[in-house]
């Protein structure tokens, strides 16, 4: 047994799951940011993009990257919606906020199983075949899923870094009081930062798709990782979510390699309990938020 290409197999799977935490974590922490509210509709939002990218490759048959777009944008649009209709009288009520969430999270679990049943269901991979990195074997469909999340996180860096909405989204996820008094009209960008949180969730769960199978039940592990990856990195903190979001996929995956898959998840919630008593606003967090 050649332990330095386990360790490099587990290293490539790690990445490749941290990833996917990367972006449903960024998600959650815009969410929070702009509207210091808990989403735990979250993983519902993931489990709607898997569902969209099954019925538009599997049905439709419409190529991937077409399937990712249109999963993104209807999402980002829907979620939007969601905020202005249902969210938007508990702007300034975050308990308040936080239980309608769950009750949006429960609305769009039953309507899943309404329209699509409890059995789970397989995407058609993305590409077949497999890469040879030297001795290490990679699916070639989770490369491309490499590619499209590492294009969506290069997008929404350039959007926040960039453009005028994305500045103004990133103050007032740094300081609302501050970025009211610098003119920013604040709560236009709460439909917005909503809407992108919601995107990010189910791009996520359009990657996911080819990889894994596909239920109404879904998003629930989704929301845990990326809720765990936000105590780590630290809330309202998005270079956080980024490095603690990569490396929970690595310790994960290392974790798995060494010990059995329960062993790694108990490690795993060792170091959140961990990381609360040494460092509450986690690795790159505010004093407050």
């Amino acid at each position: 047994m050649d332990w330095s290409i386990l360790i490099a197999q587990a290293t490539v799977n790690g990445l490749v799951v941290g990833l996917l935490y990367l972006l449903m974590a960024v998600g959650f922490t815009l969410v929070f940011g702009v509207m210091r509210i808990v989403n735990f509709a979250h993983g519902e939002f993931y489990m709607l993009g898997a569902f969209a990218a099954y019925f538009l490759t599997a049905n439709l048959s419409l190529p991937f990257f077409a399937t990712l777009i249109i999963t993104f944008a209807g999402a980002v649009i829907f979620g939007a919606c969601v905020e202005w209709l249902i969210l938007k009288p508990f702007r300034n009520d975050e308990l308040n906020g936080m239980i309608a969430t769950i009750g949006i999270a429960m609305i769009l679990q039953n309507l899943a199983l309404m329209f699509f049943g409890p059995d789970p269901h397989s995407m058609p991979a993305i590409v077949r075949g497999v890469t040879r990195l030297g001795d290490i074997v990679i699916p070639t469909s989770r490369l491309y899923v490499v590619a499209f999340a590492l294009v969506a996180l290069v997008l929404l860096y350039i959007f926040l870094k960039h453009s005028r909405p994305g500045r103004a989204l990133r103050a007032v996820v740094e300081d609302f009081e501050i970025a009211s008094i610098q003119g920013i009209r604040s709560r236009i960008y709460y439909p917005l930062g909503f809407g992108l949180g919601v995107g990010l969730a189910a791009a996520a769960g359009s990657l996911m798709a080819p990889l894994f199978s596909v239920s109404p039940f879904v998003g629930a592990a989704p929301l845990l990782k990326a809720f765990i990856v936000v105590i780590l990195g630290g809330l309202g903190s998005i270079p956080g979510a980024a490095v603690a979001g990569l490396a929970l996929g690595l310790v994960e995956s290392y974790s798995s390699l060494f010990f059995s898959t329960s062993t790694a998840d108990m490690l795993i919630f060792v170091l959140v309990i961990v990381m609360l008593v040494v460092r509450p606003r986690g690795i790159l967090g505010k004093g407050e938020v």
